[in-house]
């Protein structure tokens, strides 16, 4: 889908994966391939959505482990690729601009999915979430209600989305949130890196430290991980020592541990969505 931003009078791409008992087969969407069946039938019933934000300069087909995953077990999947902060067009990097769109286009697809006949009747409103990796960690913390800050103490005008019932953080980058997440109430699961040279460690004490009720995270460190093992694994063509996204500390598996962190993600989201 194209969503459109009419304030600023730009779109940007959405890719949406949701539950059906059309079979599936391998299609090709740039140089990955996804297990799906375009443009089935949705299943009759209604079905949490998560929105997934990338991290600065990504890729929203960056995480098709997690939403294929997501998607074959019962969610409706929206991801985004953000407008100005992508992999094709990064000129609004570093910009208050970038913090101020981020937030704002994920709640524009949740008014542009409920309004539409093909998914709005099958969006459990009650139970949206969103994933973020970095920089979309930064996203869902303002969605569930932090107040970020330039680094010079300004305010960043921002509105939290009140829908959002959940959050998972995947290295997330929060300095923009020092002393203001103390309306961060929904619950959370971050997953960091034990080798993450772009959103270290202080990154998630940022958030262990200022929400109000430390209980609603839960919390795990990845052992050997580096901030891009969040990242599906990359095709053998692409996996180059130079392309960073593709790389990993020394002994870290990616492929085993996409196994694997769908299926924590799912386990999460399964316990603190309400789905009846």
């Amino acid at each position: 889908m194209k969503i459109v931003d009419k304030t600023l009078n730009i779109s940007f791409p959405v890719l949406i994966q949701y539950p059906t008992h059309e079979p599936s087969t391998t299609i090709p969407f740039g140089p990955f391939t996804m297990d799906v069946s375009p443009d089935a039938k949705i299943i009759e019933g209604q079905f949490p959505l998560v929105i997934i934000s990338h991290g600065n300069g990504g890729s929203h087909l960056v995480y098709r482990t997690i939403s294929t995953h997501l998607a074959k077990n019962g969610y409706i999947v929206a991801m985004l690729e953000h407008y100005g902060n992508n992999r094709n067009n990064n000129q609004l990097e570093n910009t208050n601009e970038n913090l101020i769109n981020r937030p704002r286009h994920v709640s524009l697809i949740i008014d542009e999915l409920l309004s539409i006949n093909r998914f709005g009747k099958s969006i459990s409103v009650n139970n949206i979430a969103v994933l973020g990796h970095s920089m979309g960690g930064y996203t869902a913390l303002v969605l569930a209600g932090g107040l970020p800050r330039t680094r010079e103490g300004e305010k960043i005008e921002v509105s939290s989305d009140p829908r959002v019932k959940a959050i998972v953080l995947l290295a997330p980058g929060t300095g923009w949130f020092m002393n203001s997440l103390q309306n961060v109430t929904i619950p959370i699961l971050m997953l960091i890196a034990e080798h993450d040279q772009i959103t270290p460690r202080w990154n998630a004490e940022i958030v262990l430290n200022n929400v109000p009720d430390k209980a609603q995270v839960t919390f795990r460190e990845v052992e050997n991980a580096g901030h891009f093992s969040f990242l599906s694994p990359f095709p053998a063509a692409m996996k180059n020592s130079n392309f960073l996204p593709s790389t990993d500390p020394e002994g870290f598996d990616r492929e085993q541990f996409h196994k694997q962190i769908p299926a924590e993600i799912l386990e999460f989201l399964n316990d603190k969505l309400n789905k009846n």
